[in-house]
């Protein structure tokens, strides 16, 4: 499965793409694409205290990052992008017609890259501590 990723960036290039259209479309892409209006936005699960579809979408796009880039560098600097483009992608729903800025969808945002990165962490620790 690493392999698999490693060998075709292409897969986490693709996730970032969908992930700046989703986010920068004024109005719910989703919603358009699902529902057939814009100003529906469809929700996987219920929020808690953080915005769960932004957990997920930042979720599965540093996963997919992880598992495409290995290298101990490689992994710093993606890890700085993520966090990076978590703030700026809310930040400028503050221009961007029919979105706002909300507070719960940054911390679901940052959750999103902060849990792989830290799951990360362990496993190398352990496997560290194993050898």
């Amino acid at each position: 499965m690493i392999n698999y990723f490693s060998k075709y960036k292409f897969i986490f290039y693709l996730c970032n793409l969908i992930l700046l259209l989703e986010y920068l479309y004024p109005g719910s892409l989703l919603g358009c694409i699902i529902f057939n209006n814009c100003t529906i936005q469809p929700q996987l699960t219920s929020d808690f205290i953080i915005s769960t579809n932004h957990f997920y979408s930042f979720f599965i796009l540093s996963v997919v990052g992880f598992l495409t880039y290995i290298k101990a560098n490689q992994i710093i600097y993606l890890s700085i992008y993520l966090i990076f483009l978590s703030f700026l992608l809310e930040i400028m729903h503050y221009i961007i017609p029919n979105r706002s800025f909300e507070y719960p969808d940054l911390f679901g945002n940052l959750a999103g890259v902060i849990l792989p990165i830290v799951v990360r962490l362990i496993f190398k620790k352990n496997e560290n501590f194993k050898n």
